[in-house]
């Protein structure tokens, strides 16, 4: 029989800045293992399609930022700053899941917590306010032109910022998936994890990651981009932006301190400006994302 969605069944409450989804294990493991056939993996939509106002309001890569700079502000000059190919990470991978009856992708990445299964990826891969939390969520770590190397690991909760749950409030766009074991073993053990910091200090220069999908990438291998953090002066908002010119699909990926895939996890890919070309924003990681992470950590 073909696999159909699978929806996994809510629990009877929710935790602190997020909610959880629970289900049984074995079933949803072999449920989700074949409802995300490689090519239904290829053919599912870069998250920053879920809302077609965003769009409409000058955002570009990825979902909404601030509500009335954008139309008035002037044309940024163009940051030339072209994405790089890289191998495949085997902590970064692609985030699958649907919502409102679509299959969408981002990116993300395995990160360290008490229950060695957490995955860092963006506010809007786990929830809309039209649509709610996602179902179907699954997390493919180095993920490799359709290939599933390490498997893929399903949800058993999802855990955003309050501020994105409520109102979905770009500047508070970060989330946490935690993952069922698999074949026994924990994310972390499987594939290892990243450290993560929060409340650190501004315009650091990152290594951000993640599976452009978006014209002109195809979303079938991992990318990054390198450069110094500045100030939002499009949208005001509290979110930093470095030169990128990754696009949907890229949402979510990993903002490493430094140089390469080895420094700590600091931020993800969020959003960029039409009228600001090759910049890729992402939130700053303050108490508030680290409350949705602590939520998670302990699940």
């Amino acid at each position: 029989m073909a696999a159909g969605p699978v929806r996994a069944a809510p629990s009877a409450g929710t935790v602190v800045a997020g909610t959880t989804v629970s289900h049984a294990q074995n079933e949803s493991q072999a449920a989700l293992d074949a409802y995300w056939t490689s090519d239904r993996m290829k053919s599912a939509r870069p998250a920053n399609t879920i809302n077609s106002g965003w769009a409409a309001e000058g955002r570009s890569i990825l979902p909404k930022a601030g509500q009335e700079s954008v139309a008035k502000a002037p044309k940024e000059p163009v940051v030339e700053q072209r994405a790089t190919a890289q191998a495949p990470v085997s902590r970064i991978g692609k985030v699958f899941f649907t919502m409102n009856g679509q299959n969408y992708v981002c990116s993300g990445n395995s990160v360290q917590s008490g229950n060695q299964s957490t995955v860092a990826t963006a506010g809007h891969c786990t929830h809309d306010l039209a649509s709610g939390w996602a179902t179907n969520f699954v997390f493919v770590p180095a993920y490799s032109n359709g290939a599933a190397p390490y498997g893929k690991w399903t949800a058993r909760s999802l855990h955003a910022a309050s501020e994105w749950v409520s109102r979905n409030d770009i500047n508070y766009d970060g989330a946490f998936a935690v993952v069922n074991t698999l074949n026994g073993r924990t994310l972390s053990a499987a594939v290892g994890a990243s450290s993560i910091g929060f409340n650190m200090a501004r315009n650091l220069t990152y290594s951000a990651y993640g599976y452009p999908a978006a014209s002109p990438f195809n979303g079938e291998r991992l990318f990054s981009c390198y450069g110094t953090a500045s100030a939002d002066r499009i949208g005001g908002t509290q979110s930093q932006g470095i030169p990128c010119d990754m696009t949907g699909g890229s949402s979510g990926g990993p903002w490493f301190v430094g140089s390469g895939a080895s420094g700590t996890q600091n931020s993800v890919n969020s959003f960029g400006y039409s009228t600001q070309k090759n910049v890729m924003y992402g939130p700053y990681f303050g108490s508030s994302i680290q409350s949705a992470y602590t939520a998670a950590s302990i699940r």
